[in-house]
């Protein structure tokens, strides 16, 4: 299957002009008082005059030019790119959901009854004893947890200072504890590609904090020693910290808290198929066990005899976002996690799992690391970030490349439960295309997308940091 993707053009230019580049008038600015600067304020606006239809063509014509999970499978591992469906879309606009942060809780007790039952969801999804629902990403939710085990050992005089990350863990990982404050203690895989007991008894002591650790880890493996892992790092007196980027995995199988976690984040874009933020609003919910819940953000909702009401824990970290969260993607996360059920739920893990297995058996690929679950990574045998370039020629979206590093020229595969066989074959095709061809073809992907190859070490070092800067440069695109 081969793909073209729109290229309109603009002279020489490949690119749709902005709006007021296409026409403009300037608008009248009514005068009023302003204690803003002179050389701040204006006289007019030049806004966009364009009708309907220019405009409807001008939004088409930039999503033709752009690939989404709406084109094609999407298979970025460990991001879990989920189509979203728009149900979710159509509760989260309904006009009950406008609601004032500010108002009074009686006032909206409809809001928090819905974001209690979300806590209430999440606690059992994750086996955990309380939640918060405020932190506003996946990455912030991880910081959160971390600040909420730092408190938990400053509160019960614990002078910790480091936290355990294994080597093939997320990169937001190393970021999120060292923000926090801690010195981060890298753990070695081992030949299984899984935790090394050894390594790990080696490293904790008295000044581990906590162990930060994904499962199914990033090779798509599950920890099978993950309770004397558990046991290891409570032993020192450490916490376990989930990160939920795999949680999809196990929806309805397995649950972190019986793992023996004692804090995890829920990436609800990704396990719960509300967006992916693009820079925008997302949700990463927290959970902890018994011993951490007064350390929780606040507020957090409870139910009262009169109702539901905010509550501030404790001892709070305090606000870790302003009011309760993004308050419209947990409507989402609510709508999608009470259409499915418990039954959709274990559905969809399995699903997931079995799609991850058949495609892997559908490639001409080495995968070093099995068995896996909802992922894999597979071995290119030229440079995979071509390899990915190259995919989107035959009409599907690249994996992940480079990455983890314990594979080399990784392509790092996460189909989800949403693709169906015939896409699993569409994905399976591309890679097998690929792999045909020759090594002259490949590295000039790509030729039938919208912007062609580029030179990403230039382009890293004299980014484009604004649309007009098109104009000023002669490098093709």
């Amino acid at each position: 299957m081969k793909y073209d993707q729109a290229r309109w053009t603009n002279g020489d230019d490949c690119y749709e002009p902005l709006l007021t580049e296409k026409r403009s008038e300037d608008v009248a600015v009514e005068s009023t008082e302003s204690e803003l600067p002179a050389d701040l304020t204006r006289e007019s606006l030049s806004l966009p005059a364009l009708s309907e239809p220019e405009l409807a063509r001008h939004y088409t014509r930039l999503s033709e030019m752009n690939y989404g999970i709406e084109n094609g499978p999407f298979p970025l591992g460990s991001c879990t790119m989920k189509y979203n469906p728009s149900f979710t879309e159509d509760v989260a606009a309904l006009p009950a959901g406008a609601v004032h942060p500010d108002r009074s809780s009686d006032s909206v007790q409809g809001t928090l009854e819905l974001m209690y039952r979300l806590q209430e969801y999440l606690e059992r999804i994750g086996g955990m004893d309380a939640v918060t629902l405020q932190p506003p990403a996946g990455a912030a939710g991880e910081f959160t947890g971390i600040l909420v085990a730092k408190a938990y050992h400053e509160a019960h005089g614990n002078d910790r200072n480091e936290v355990l990350v294994p080597d093939s863990a997320h990169g937001t990982n190393f970021a999120t504890a060292a923000l926090a404050g801690y010195d981060v203690v890298s753990l070695p895989s081992a030949e299984d590609g899984r935790v090394d007991l050894d390594a790990l008894s080696a490293a904790v002591s008295d000044d581990t904090a906590a162990l930060m650790l994904t499962n199914p880890n990033t090779l798509g493996l599950f920890e099978r020693d993950i309770t004397e892992i558990a046991d290891i790092v409570h032993d020192a007196g450490g916490l376990l910290y989930y990160d939920g980027a795999n949680l999809n995995a196990l929806l309805g199988r397995a649950r972190p808290g019986d793992m023996g976690f004692d804090v995890m984040h829920y990436n609800v874009h990704k396990t719960f198929a509300t967006p992916h933020g693009g820079g925008g609003p997302g949700a990463g919910p927290v959970g902890v066990v018994d011993e951490l819940e007064e350390f929780l953000p606040e507020p957090r909702v409870e139910q009262t005899d009169d109702g539901f009401e905010l509550f501030s824990p404790e001892r709070t970290i305090g606000r870790v976002h302003g009011y309760q969260g993004n308050w419209l993607v947990l409507v989402k996360t609510y709508a999608y996690i009470a259409r499915l059920g418990d039954a959709g739920l274990t559905d969809a893990s399995a699903k997931a799992v079995l799609n991850a297995n058949y495609l892997a058996s559908q490639i001409e690929y080495d995968i070093p690391f099995d068995p896996f679950h909802h992922e894999f990574v597979a071995s290119a045998d030229m440079d995979a970030a071509s390899v990915a370039k190259r995919m989107l020629d035959h009409g599907v979206h690249p994996p992940t490349t480079k990455w983890p590093e314990a594979v080399d020229e990784a392509l790092m595969t996460e189909p989800t439960e949403i693709e169906n066989q015939r896409t699993l074959d569409q994905l399976a095709h591309a890679f097998n295309a690929v792999a045909a061809e020759s090594e002259e073809t490949v590295e000039s992907a790509p030729q039938r997308t919208t912007a062609r190859k580029i030179d990403q070490a230039s382009a890293a070092r004299n980014p484009r940091l604004s649309w007009h800067a098109l104009d000023e440069s002669d490098t093709d695109t």
